[in-house]
């Protein structure tokens, strides 16, 4: 049977629920981003924004030189989870095969489904945008890879200066021909790196030419690499949608407006973090065994330390006080810090430990428990703790 998968994006999501939160936005130039004095970046921007060269990823005071009217918004964060639950529900009232890579972004295979896979396409876009208010577009085709590069290719082609609301189809048998003039940079695998060793050694410049290149010298340069890129370029993809995948790390982290060389502003930066991540923990109902801290110095040195505890934790007090321990550890007195991140990976269930808690630690998890329904009802700054409050001179 020929497959038929779907790859769904949400057109400029964060700026999509703003703007339904604030219809006034509707054709206006505005971004959903940091500010330029926290050395902010965009994290979404509006299709009138677009037309100014305005880009995700784009540092906030680029994007305001080239858009001096942009208007700049805070994320709300919740309000683009809720949203996302909303679009994957109507996805499931379609399939159970549902591979969701990223909050406004999944993969569907709809093999099993007797209408035409354009048909099934349109006809989803359709009730996300009459049920949500929500414009997305659309990639299909008998793979994920091809499907996930028609949808870019439609998505890019628009330039209206609103939400593209593309669907892009490419029939079984037309993979290939599909990506045979698109730039290589597009093949999944392709980085810069390898963009550039492919161009300047062997002169390939498209995915066509990638896939007329024998397939036994590209292994014998690139190894498995290689292989994998042969079989891409000629559009061939046999990775299943997978409606679940494992969670390997989660992490927080801030980069500073400036560098901070204070001892305290950086055991209270770490204690927000390690809350953070501990929340997201316990949401996903998981705990790790490996807490790991993230700094950057002001010439951009990053560096990276864990340490293993000897169970699994899902708890904010333990995960900071290890990430305190890896700070003292690993840096020099009064060195700047630019950035600081924490982390847990080594994952599992935290019920595969609960034979080993005794009284002190059920008393802290239900202490926990409370804190987060505190928390969740009154806000993350309802309760703190004594050391993440800032000093008062007087005092």
């Amino acid at each position: 049977m020929t497959r038929k998968i779907i790859h769904l994006d949400l057109d400029a999501f964060f700026c999509a629920v703003e703007a339904l939160k604030d219809p006034s936005l509707q054709g206006k130039a505005f971004a959903v981003g940091g500010r330029p004095e926290y050395r902010g970046v965009i994290a979404s921007c509006s299709y009138p924004a677009r037309k100014y060269g305005v880009r995700s990823a784009m540092p906030t005071a680029r994007a305001l030189q080239l858009c001096p009217e942009l208007i700049l918004l805070p994320g709300h964060h919740s309000d683009y989870r809720d949203y996302s639950e909303k679009v994957m529900a109507q996805l499931d009232n379609l399939t159970s095969l549902i591979e969701q890579i990223s909050i406004d972004e999944a993969f569907l295979d709809v093999s099993d489904l007797r209408a035409p896979a354009a048909q099934i396409a349109s006809e989803l876009q359709r009730v996300i945008w009459e049920q949500l208010s929500l414009p997305c577009s659309l990639g299909v085709a008998t793979n994920k890879l091809v499907a996930k590069i028609a949808n870019d290719v439609g998505k890019s082609s628009a330039r209206t200066g609103k939400p593209p609301m593309a669907i892009t189809v490419v029939p079984p048998g037309e993979e290939a021909g599909f990506m045979s003039n698109l730039p290589i940079e597009r093949l999944w695998g392709v980085g810069p790196k390898t963009a550039a060793e492919l161009t300047s050694t062997l002169g390939i410049a498209t995915i066509g030419e990638l896939a007329r290149w024998p397939p036994a010298d590209l292994e014998r340069r690139f190894g498995r690499h290689g292989v994998d890129l042969s079989l891409r370029a000629r559009g061939i993809d046999d990775r299943p949608v997978t409606p679940e995948h494992d969670v390997k790390s989660i992490s927080h982290e801030t980069t500073f407006a400036t560098d901070v060389v204070d001892g305290d502003e950086l055991r209270r930066t770490l204690y927000r973090l390690a809350e953070d991540v501990g929340r997201r923990l316990r949401r996903a109902q998981l705990a790790g065994a490996t807490v790991k801290l993230k700094l950057r110095w002001s010439d951009f040195t990053t560096l990276t330390r864990q340490a293993t505890l000897p169970e699994p934790t899902d708890r904010d007090a333990v995960i900071c006080q290890v990430a305190l321990e890896l700070l003292s550890a690993n840096r020099p007195q009064g060195k700047p810090v630019r950035l600081i991140g924490v982390g847990v990976s080594n994952l599992r269930s935290p019920s595969e430990q609960l034979h080993l808690w005794d009284d002190a630690s059920v008393k802290s998890k239900r202490l926990q428990e409370a804190l987060d329904r505190v928390r969740e009802r009154y806000g993350r700054d309802a309760i703190q703790r004594a050391t993440q409050l800032e000093r008062d001179d007087d005092d």
